[in-house]
């Protein structure tokens, strides 16, 4: 079951991890049931996306904090 990171906001695709993993490996139980909700989707085909964020987004956000309030602030 491959994972692929996408960015949450301006939805790119950061990678994907092709090997089978724990999700314990990942951090995954660190988060909230509703972050795994809102952040890991589940396909039918057995593949899992995942949102993250890449680096170009989160410089926007560092230079300009006023973005974290939106969720998509790439035009």
């Amino acid at each position: 079951m491959p994972l692929h990171y996408y960015c949450r906001h301006c939805g790119v695709k950061i990678g994907s991890i092709e090997k089978s993993v724990f999700s314990v490996d990942l951090g995954f139980h660190h988060l909230t049931n509703e972050e795994r909700k809102e952040m890991i989707e589940y396909l039918p085909n057995g593949d899992i996306h995942v949102k993250s964020i890449c680096e170009d987004c989160q410089e926007a956000l560092e230079r300009n904090p006023d973005f974290h309030q939106y969720e998509n602030f790439i035009q």
